[in-house]
């Protein structure tokens, strides 16, 4: 049996049917798509063991908003690009990209930058945003030039408000100025992501790994890292690691 969208056994991508706007999540045609998936976990070498080996959809990040943004980020935008400009930084050498997507606001900074605008944002007494509860690391293998990204996560105590920062390095060149100086508890969450994901935090006072052995190769939240595993050793059983498992497919 056939359709109009392909030929008998071949995924069909809701986000590209008409019916798609009823489906949850979906971006429809906004946006930037960086790939399409294929299966549930992105496995197109027979190991997707979710039984979901022919769901197909788009990926992709959300693009950059117009103004007037809603709410207080509109208010935040302007305090920051003014403070900005009053250090004699054009807002927009800095700020690649503001993104308001799912009621969030996220300000996407150039990283040679990133410094200057955590502390702006963390001193200026109408932003005011004091603590940094994090960075974590996200991997877009087709996000070509950017596949490596650190997310922020600020918040501000004074004004009860949430912002995050984006940084996005090639993986080729996986350096992000650290923010311990600016926010000293990202000392461990640095060393976390630079563990995990291989992002290096110049300037960070010990970056070593943090939850790895030192002698470990790679980093295992990567999405080229190698499945791999050991297997579990159970009473009466053995759980074979996650790439010697069997296959739906």
């Amino acid at each position: 049996m056939s359709d109009a969208h392909g030929t008998a056994g071949e995924g069909v991508n809701p986000e590209k049917d008409l019916s798609a706007e009823n489906l949850p999540g979906q971006r429809g045609d906004g946006g930037e798509e960086i790939r399409v998936q294929r299966g549930m976990f992105g496995a197109n070498n027979g190991g997707d063991t979710s039984g979901y080996g022919g769901l197909v959809r788009s990926v992709r990040l959300p693009g950059a908003s117009n103004r007037p943004y809603g709410g207080w980020f509109d208010e935040v935008a302007d305090e920051l690009e003014g403070a900005l400009e009053e250090q004699g930084l054009l807002p927009g050498n800095a700020i690649g990209k503001t993104v308001v997507d799912r009621g969030e606001l996220t300000f996407h900074i150039e990283r040679e930058h990133l410094v200057r605008v955590a502390t702006t944002l963390r001193d200026d007494p109408a932003l005011r945003f004091e603590l940094c509860t994090g960075v974590s690391g996200v991997h877009y293998p087709n996000d070509k030039g950017r596949e490596l990204h650190a997310v922020y996560h600020l918040r501000s105590i004074t004004h009860n408000r949430l912002i995050r920062l984006e940084v996005g390095v090639p993986d080729g060149d996986p350096h992000i100025p650290s923010l311990v100086s600016v926010y000293p508890t990202n000392d461990w969450h640095e060393r976390e992501t630079y563990d995990f994901f291989g992002i290096v935090f110049d300037g960070h006072p010990a970056l070593t790994r943090i939850l790895m052995p030192d002698d470990w190769q790679g980093h295992p939240q990567r999405k080229d890292y190698p499945l791999g595993g050991i297997p579990v050793e159970y009473k009466g059983a053995r759980i074979p690691a996650p790439d010697q498992r069997r296959s739906y497919s």
